[in-house]
């Protein structure tokens, strides 16, 4: 079984990118406070990269920014890429089939939005609206 939920704050605005065929993909990363206080008695974070997909991309790319609090449930993924050194390059990443806003946008980002997309904040997206992704297709 391979199932991850997380709960955390995004460490800054996601990033939207369209592979060759068109299809959404957005990268954010999110900070996520370990349970536990370190020696010098102060709490610590993961920062843990989330990608998304199509119309859930889409969404997050419109509604998302830095320090907004959201809930992420999706699959851990390892994949290698060969980086631009040559070198093979190994990363784990959260593959997000459900993203919910658990704060309120501040007033200042909301009144800047032109359309919600008929999605508010908590509002679930899942991942049977989402179509299956040639992974051939990755820019990356």
């Amino acid at each position: 079984m391979n199932h991850v939920v997380l709960i955390g704050r995004l460490t800054r605005d996601p990033e939207l990118r369209y592979t060759p065929n068109g299809t959404a993909v957005t990268q954010f990363t999110l900070a996520v406070d370990r349970p536990f206080l370190n020696q010098a008695g102060e709490r610590e974070a993961d920062f843990i990269p989330i990608v998304t997909w199509q119309r859930l991309a889409e969404t997050c790319a419109n509604h998302l920014h830095k320090g907004r609090l959201v809930a992420v449930e999706g699959r851990l993924q390892i994949r290698s890429y060969e980086a631009q050194d040559g070198q093979r390059r190994r990363v784990a990443e959260v593959v997000a089939g459900n993203v919910q806003f658990l704060d309120r946008a501040s007033e200042s980002r909301r009144a800047g939005d032109a359309d919600s997309g008929g999605m508010a904040p908590g509002d679930p997206v899942d991942e049977e609206s989402v179509e299956e992704i040639n992974l051939d297709d990755l820019p990356f």
